[in-house]
């Protein structure tokens, strides 16, 4: 039977004619370094639900095979390059996503874990890729987490210990590449190609046209019009300062301000998660997915995982004790991995946060709409950023007009309305 185009993304129903027995026995012999390694059965379905991801393809291969060791079966899964022409091709064929996530898999992160490891930490930030290659074709291959016992939390609402679990790892993380930056500042030079970096992102529909949307649904709503003026008056420039808040650590580095290895798109399906199956307690997360990691602020990660990573309600109500447990994980963290430089300030985190306002403008704007109907499972983002009409529909659901009322009075009662530019 084949896979239900109503569960998975349309791009992933069909595996590429490449991705065959020969590939496979391939990958493996040089996986397990064994030339005898022999391809019995393969099958290969999708490996995520519509709407997990964008910036890829990805499929999930199980493998029977056999060597002079016996019979082995075992589950992977392929992330690659769209192949089918339409918008996500478009937009990623010219751009450094798996170059970076190659580079992210092979150097940094055995890099942290290994910094962390010599403090007697034994958090794992990522699964091991098995292979890559950037030619003939960009491929990674990963062994499955799913028969691990991880799941991909698809509620649109997780848990305040999932949420823990994963600023402790992003926390940890950012420790790690604090610390490196100041010691080794070439180290991560090359990660510089972040989501707001894409070859021609301000001119792509997803990116450039949610502020109209927006301004319409502010004209419609008579509690809300008071605001359009201010969203009226940065709709010109506030993508371009948006994306200046991903360059400005090599285009305009500012004083006190903390930089590190951003991990790029830390959302609710970049992350697996893994809960005791007696108990129900949870044991773990995995991050996932490191195509945007760039070194920039540190302020943008958390920014963008308050929208794209919380529920309504934590983003409502918890925010602030959120914030609070990251930046303490962060400090423990500098502080057992012997960073020597001058220690994080909540107060200076905070105003820098208030900095990068314009990032928030956008992700209210732009991205919010989006992720909300993803949530739902209802449709895939390329139908949405393609089809104008499902779009613009978006930003009437009732969902996310309760968003924008929150989140508008608090910017203006924090004051991010007042020198706009």
């Amino acid at each position: 039977m084949p896979p239900n185009s109503e569960s998975f993304n349309l791009d992933e129903l069909e595996a590429p004619s490449w991705m065959d027995a020969q590939y496979f026995r391939d990958v493996l012999r040089g996986h397990e370094n064994d030339e005898g390694v022999e391809v019995i059965a393969l099958k290969i379905s999708p490996a995520s639900g519509k709407g997990d991801h964008y910036a890829s393809i990805m499929f999930r291969a199980a493998v029977e095979y056999k060597s002079e060791k016996g019979k082995f079966i075992k589950s992977l899964i392929i992330k690659t390059m769209p192949e089918k022409e339409g918008h996500k091709k478009e937009l990623l064929e010219e751009s450094h996503v798996f170059e970076t996530e190659i580079n992210m898999y092979a150097e940094m992160l055995p890099k942290f874990e290994e910094i962390l490891r010599q403090t007697g930490d034994e958090t794992s930030l990522y699964v091991p890729c098995i292979y890559y290659s950037m030619k003939p074709r960009q491929v990674m291959i990963f062994e499955d987490l799913v028969p691990q016992g991880y799941i991909v939390n698809r509620s649109g609402k997780p848990t305040i210990e999932e949420v823990h679990c994963a600023y402790t790892k992003l926390a940890k993380w950012h420790a790690v590449s604090l610390k490196l930056n100041k010691e080794q500042p070439l180290l991560m030079e090359k990660f510089k190609h972040s989501l707001m970096e894409l070859p021609g992102i301000d001119k792509d529909p997803m990116f450039s046209t949610g502020m109209d949307y927006f301004l319409k649904l502010l004209d419609s709503m008579p509690d809300l019009k008071e605001y359009k003026p201010y969203f009226e008056k940065i709709r010109p420039n506030y993508l371009k300062h948006c994306i200046n808040t991903f360059k400005e650590y090599r285009e305009n580095p500012q004083e006190d301000a903390y930089y590190v290895l951003c991990h790029g798109d830390f959302h609710i399906r970049n992350m697996m998660f893994k809960h005791n199956k007696t108990s129900g307690a949870l044991e773990d997360c995995m991050l996932l997915d490191f195509q945007m990691s760039y070194l920039g602020p540190m302020p943008n990660d958390i920014i963008y995982s308050i929208y794209n990573l919380l529920s309504s309600e934590q983003r409502q109500n918890q925010r602030d004790e959120i914030i609070y447990f990251y930046f303490s994980t962060l400090t423990d963290t500098l502080k057992k991995i012997n960073y020597d430089g001058e220690m994080p300030s909540l107060v200076k985190f905070r105003e820098q946060l208030f900095r990068h306002k314009y990032l928030e403008f956008f992700l209210l704007t732009t991205f919010m709409p989006l992720l909300l109907a993803l949530r739902n499972g209802k449709y895939e983002l390329s139908e949405m950023i393609e089809n104008k009409h499902l779009r613009s529909t978006l930003y009437n659901e009732e969902n996310y007009i309760s968003e924008v009322r929150y989140n508008l009075k608090r910017y203006l009662h924090l004051g991010y309305f007042e020198d706009l530019q």
